[in-house]
């Protein structure tokens, strides 16, 4: 509206005298020679700070309404149209707004708004939190003063984060490292070195020879259905806003929450450490049977192979130490020795084999060999689908390599997807060529011997090799082949490829390139869950060093659980254990993708469109399966893992917010259910107390909120209602800074309660909003529970009638009330008057020191002690019950009195007992009280005489028309005729006080149901007179319960 109408102002002809005199107010700023802030958009130096000015001609708004001409008066008792000198876009002097840029920030008009930039948006947390450089709504709504020539909101004047003066910068520093000027590449590059790890070289052979090239194939392709599932919702995950360092561990906390985040950033950290150890250990053998061959080992095979591995991860150690640079450069070498020595393999493969090869089972390409290597031959203990899967399967999970480097990319949102997804399809195309290429050119058995050639067809020979002219027939059937496909795996690559050392190179470039990678991301994901302080004694190992914030604390620790796994020196027993870690990793990633689709949170927007939450949901239930069917307890100890760190971190409840799915579908259900609860009619089994507590500040009251609390706990709805009195413009400051602090306060004493309040210009009347307005469907309070009044008689006669009227107002919409009385009282504001009075931060509501009450106390063998006078729906018992199954008051004993004859006791107690029994309550003490109705001691009824004689009119039964004169604006008043009428009424809760007395003295609380006061013929004072001698001189709390005359209880099914 307002930059509509400088438009229309702006369309004036230029000539009109009143377009050129048009008064405005202007947003001026000092002139300044030197923008204070140069690289910042948006940042307030007063009202705002200047901006950098191009080379354009000064705006002028010549006659322009602003947004101060709209909004706002000047203090002074100028009106918002009133000239002000200098404050015209067209006088003679130019003013210094003219020559700022203010007018070009929002399209020419001199307004406080400003334009979207990405500093706005940046670091954002949450709802309601203030955005750098923004104004706040405060800002642009409220009243603008005049300062010095400076026009700025009162709301900017006041508020800390807007104050005057240059802009302080914070300049975050940038990690300059290789990896960030290439997106795509490096995590290609890195994903392809670690899926080509040590199972390419050493053990697909092996594979191919034992499961045959059809289920080799099976297998590659169901390890990369589960990855290229993964690699999917991977890239949804990362795209789905700016990921920071922490790799896996960051997409899943991020995206599930720190409860099964903060779980498997555990367990990847430590398979990622594991990882290491099986790489190393790949190249360890290597280099042993190299010593073999030529006959120069350390000392013996095995400690060998601990030796080498030991020495290689000190060695790959200092690399990684050295700094993400020679960590890439190291990478990037790797790679092209692997290209090199694969592209030396398929020459190999070609080439027309020698005789010394055909010994050794090499015949290049036969379509006989390819036949008989396309069948499984199973051999050994892990002769099997599944143990040959879960050797094969770590070989797959270098796809996270990319995404765990996360924070050294320049944009992992790109280079991430871009990245894995193609590491997977080449990675998976090599490990189809080399099975089948391997399948098609060697023999599973081969003697090695060059004197086993014999004539094709020669009688005694059997086997495939017969028709190549070689007999390897009697070390096939002794099972002593040394060489062929299942035997000679270890180093077959070289002797089928050209150039054998190639290969050797290769299996070094392969095996020691993941083993980096792995040392590298181990560190990084840990050090980035030490951060977040989810778990004790971890962070010392988070600390960073150097620019890059290297966790080198964290590189010692994944140091020695590496070598502590070199020290086992068997590939085959490392690689399954580190199966189940990564597949429960690849489970959670999936899980995360689907439950963050399913949700349907309007903040999923992931920029990569090319996934599915049902394709998700199927990988992570794939993953699950494929867990157990490798190693069923290796499963069992990693959901157990998993199921402890997720039920630490739920217990300790972690101060951090990452807006997680699981919010989003705590949400979800909670609306579901709302709307579904409004489907379905009310039903009396299912009737539950829901309770409405003015309690104001719930720490004022502690006694109330711990009273309702314990009986609505995990049952029913327990609002806390605050009305802040006062002016709405005073006010509304106040409660939007306590609000956050009164509903930690609730946490932390552990109420499962929410916390309201409203603004109002009287008690009355915000109660009157509160009982309205609390509560959402079928989830609305149906009881109003306050405090009781203590003092009513000094008071203010008008609180008087507001406290009373509340009670009327609570009948008149169908609430049940209970009020609660305490001998010490119940608010203890004055106590914790020195605490508030340094409560500006809301913070400090929370960390301020627990009021202990009776209710967070166990109650002993005491008794809870119900006086059922009247019948109001049953609320008077319901409420005791309800208290009486929590553990505090279990061991109390419940009794219940009732009024009666003399002459029918026992007729009345079967009858009640009779009564209480299809309630199904467990109340079996029943009294009968037949003198309630007896008259009281004189000496208490002089007591309730002297109480009101204050209130009364004293006007000698004077006619109904001179009453309501003399009673003209003190309608708290009691006539004579009223406490005439009253008297029997009046004499029973004097009689009832006795009665609690003699028989409640030791009771741990007191439950009766309270007179009710007729609306127009009971003065207020009366009432409170009624309510006040009911309760007085008990030492236990008592609560007068009265429901609304509808039954809260059933005895029937249906």
């Amino acid at each position: 509206i307002v930059e509509g109408l400088g438009e229309a102002r702006s369309a004036l002809p230029a000539a009109a005298p009143s377009a050129a005199a048009a008064p405005v107010l202007l947003l001026q700023l000092p002139a300044s020679p030197s923008p204070p802030c140069p690289h910042l958009a948006g940042c307030w130096a007063g009202a705002m700070a200047e901006l950098p000015i191009p080379d354009v001609p000064p705006a002028r708004c010549s006659g322009r309404f602003t947004i101060s001409t709209l909004l706002g008066m000047e203090e002074g008792g100028r009106g918002p149209y009133t000239p002000t000198e200098g404050s015209s876009c067209d006088s003679a002097q130019p003013t210094q707004l003219s020559s700022s840029t203010l007018c070009t920030r929002t399209f020419g008009y001199n307004t406080v708004d400003v334009v979207p930039a990405y500093e706005h948006y940046a670091n954002s947390k949450g709802v309601g939190d203030p955005r750098k450089g923004r104004p706040s709504l405060a800002d642009l709504h409220s009243i603008l003063k005049v300062t010095g020539g400076l026009a700025v909101p009162i709301a900017s004047l006041a508020s800390p984060g807007h104050a005057a003066g240059p802009c302080k910068v914070s300049v975050v520093g940038h990690c300059l490292l290789p990896l960030g000027a290439i997106t795509g590449a490096v995590p290609t590059i890195r994903c392809m070195l670690n899926i080509w790890g040590v199972i390419l070289y050493l053990r697909l052979p092996w594979i191919t020879a034992q499961a045959g090239i059809a289920l080799t194939w099976l297998i590659i392709l169901m390890s990369v259905t589960v990855t290229t599932i993964t690699g999917l919702s991977i890239s949804a995950i990362s795209t789905n806003g700016k990921v920071k360092s922490g790799g896996t561990y960051f997409l899943i906390s991020r995206s599930l929450g720190p409860e099964l985040g903060g779980s498997i950033g555990l367990i990847f950290a430590f398979a990622n450490a594991v990882a290491v150890a099986m790489h190393t250990v790949g190249f360890a053998e290597t280099v042993r049977d190299l010593l073999q061959e030529h006959n120069s080992l350390i000392v013996d095979p095995t400690n060998d192979i601990r030796i080498i591995g030991v020495i290689t991860v000190t060695v790959l150690l200092g690399i990684s130490l050295a700094g993400m640079e020679w960590e890439a450069k190291a990478q990037i070498l790797f790679f092209l020795v692997i290209l090199v020595s694969f592209i030396n393999y398929l020459v190999g493969t070609v080439i027309p084999a020698t005789a010394e090869k055909q010994a050794k089972g090499f015949f290049s390409y036969r379509a006989d060999i390819f036949v008989q290597n396309f069948v499984p031959n199973w051999r050994g203990p892990e002769g099997s689908f599944f143990g040959l899967f879960s050797i094969f399967f770590p070989s797959a999970t270098g796809i996270l390599a990319g995404a765990n480097i996360s924070g050294d990319l320049k944009d992992p949102a790109v280079a991430i997807p871009k990245g894995t997804l193609m590491a997977i399809f080449w990675t998976t195309m090599s490990y189809l060529v080399l099975s089948a290429t391997i399948g098609a050119c060697v023999v599973r058995d081969a003697s090695g011997s060059l004197n086993d050639s014999v004539a094709v067809g020669s009688p005694g020979c059997e086997g495939l090799a017969c028709s190549f002219g070689w007999n390897f027939t009697a070390c096939a059937q002794q099972q002593s082949c040394r060489y062929g496909l299942s035997n000679y795996y270890q180093v077959l690559m070289s002797m089928v490829s050209g150039f054998g050392p190639l290969i050797t190179a290769g299996i070094f470039g392969a095996t020691l390139s993941s083993a980096l990678a792995c040392l590298v991301s181990a560190p990084k994901v840990f050090q980035c869950l030490c951060k977040d302080q989810l778990y004790p004694l971890i962070g010392f190992f988070g600390k960073g060093y150097g620019r890059n914030s290297e966790p080198i604390r964290g590189y010692m620790l994944t140091y020695v659980i590496a070598v502590g796994f070199i020290l086992i020196a068997e590939l085959n027993a490392i690689a399954p254990i580190i199966s189940n870690f990564f597949l429960c990793s690849y489970a959670l990633i999936n899980f995360s993708c689907f439950h963050a689709s399913i949700t349907n949170s309007p903040g999923w927007r992931p920029s990569f469109r090319y996934y599915s939450k049902w394709a998700a949901l199927f990988g992570a239930a794939v993953s699950v399966v494929i867990m157990f069917l490798l190693t069923w307890w290796a499963a069992l100890i990693a959901f157990g893992i998993v199921i402890f760190l997720l039920g630490y971190v739920l217990y300790k409840k972690p101060d951090v917010n990452w807006g997680s799915s699981m919010q989003a579908s705590s949400y979800n259900m909670a609306l579901n259910y709302s709307v579904g609860l409004s489907e379905v009619d009310e039903h009396i089994k299912n009737y539950r107390p829901q309770c409405l507590v003015l309690t104001g500040p719930p720490n004022f009251r502690p006694a109330l909120v711990d009273f309702v609390g314990t009986f609505t706990k995990n049952l029913s709805l327990m609002l806390c209602g605050n009305v802040l009195i006062g002016p709405r413009k005073q006010k509304m400051p106040e409660s939007r800074l306590m609000a956050d602090g009164h509903t930690k306060w609730l946490m932390k004493r552990k109420i499962k309660a929410f916390y309201t309040d409203v603004v109002a210009e009287d008690l009355r009347s915000g109660v009157q909003m509160l009982i309205q307005a609390a509560g959402l469907g079928k989830m609305r309070p149906n009881i109003l529970v306050l405090g009781y009044k203590r003092n009513w008689r000094t008071a203010s006669p008008e609180s008087l009638e507001d406290y009373v009227g509340i009670l009327h107002d609570a009948f008149d919409f169908k609430y049940g009330v209970c009020v609660m009385r305490m001998k010490e009282g119940l608010n203890v504001s004055r106590v914790l008057q020195d605490t508030l009075a340094l409560a500006a931060d809301p913070t400090t509501l929370a960390s301020e020191q627990q009021a202990s009450t009776i209710f967070q106390s166990k109650q002993g063998k005491k008794t809870i002690d119900i006086y059922w006078l009247f019948d109001d729906g049953g609320l008077t018992l319901l409420i005791p019950y309800l208290l009486g199954r929590k553990k505090r008051w279990g061991k109390c004993k419940i009794r219940v009195f009732v009024g009666g004859q003399i002459n029918r006791m026992d007729e009345e107690r079967k009858a009640i007992v009779s009564l209480l029994s299809k309630f199904r309550l467990g109340f079996h003490e029943v009294h009968i009280l037949p003198d309630i109705n007896q008259k009281p001691r004189p000496e208490h009824i002089k007591r309730f005489d002297e109480l009101i004689a204050p209130f009364r009119l004293n006007d000698g039964f004077k006619d109904e028309a001179a009453v309501n004169e003399m009673r003209q604006g003190c309608p708290w008043k009691i006539s004579d005729e009223e406490v005439d009428k009253n008297r029997a009424k009046s004499l029973r809760q004097v009689r009832l006080n006795e009665i609690l007395r003699d028989y409640s003295r030791d009771a741990a609380l007191i439950a009766i149901t309270p007179p009710i006061g007729r609306k127009g013929r009971c003065p207020s004072s009366l009432y409170m007179a009624w309510l006040e001698t009911l309760s007085q001189d008990l030492r236990p709390p008592i609560i007068l319960t009265r429901g609304n005359q509808e039954n809260v209880l059933t005895f029937y099914c249906q």
